[in-house]
């Protein structure tokens, strides 16, 4: 992956423009004060894996293509407790989770906002109302195979997943300033 001391393209843009911006913006008093990205959680469910009779394999092409967009192996998430309605045994296999942080963070979020995004069908811009008042933003996709890095022949099966975008900001409105000088394409209201 290279020198972890390097900065990213983006980690640049942030030092540069966005963090004086967001300054200015919201009058800090101190530098401490400006929001920042925090961590990057994807997480993908693999419904059929963990249910009594489930498809291991299934699991385990969660977990190569998890391993592909994210650049690093997710580990695998099991059930807390069982559910006889899904089939589903306490401990059983249900999906993978992966947590980006630093260097890796700042790759995955501009490849996100710069090259997947634009791929989507029919892109008219993100939600700007998926925060959770806290200054954390969570977006579903719908399918993997729009990330460039996965090659469409060598998949078995579609699988959506959630990205969920840790944030030091203390609002949804820092949080959100924040986003959009990275680059995050949110749709207008």
């Amino acid at each position: 992956m290279g020198d972890p001391n390097r900065m990213t393209r983006l980690k640049d843009k942030f030092v540069s423009e966005v963090s004086p911006a967001l300054f200015k913006q919201f009058e800090y008093k101190n530098v401490m004060q400006v929001p920042k990205l925090d961590k990057i959680v994807i997480n993908m469910g693999v419904g059929r894996a963990g249910q009594t009779g489930g498809d291991a394999k299934e699991l385990d092409g969660a977990v190569r293509d998890m391993t592909a967009i994210a650049g690093q192996k997710p580990i695998v998430t099991k059930a807390r407790k069982s559910v006889s309605n899904f089939k589903l045994r306490e401990g059983s296999k249900v999906g993978c989770k992966v947590t980006l942080r630093g260097a890796k963070m700042y790759e995955f979020f501009d490849r996100l906002v710069s090259a997947t995004l634009p791929r989507i069908r029919d892109f008219q811009g993100i939600s700007p109302n998926s925060f959770d008042g806290r200054g954390n933003f969570a977006m579903g996709m719908k399918e993997q195979i729009v990330f460039p890095e996965i090659d469409y022949d060598k998949i078995d099966k579609v699988r959506g997943m959630d990205i969920i975008v840790c944030t030091t900001a203390q609002t949804d409105e820092e949080a959100r300033a924040l986003l959009k000088l990275l680059g995050m394409p949110f749709r207008d209201k």
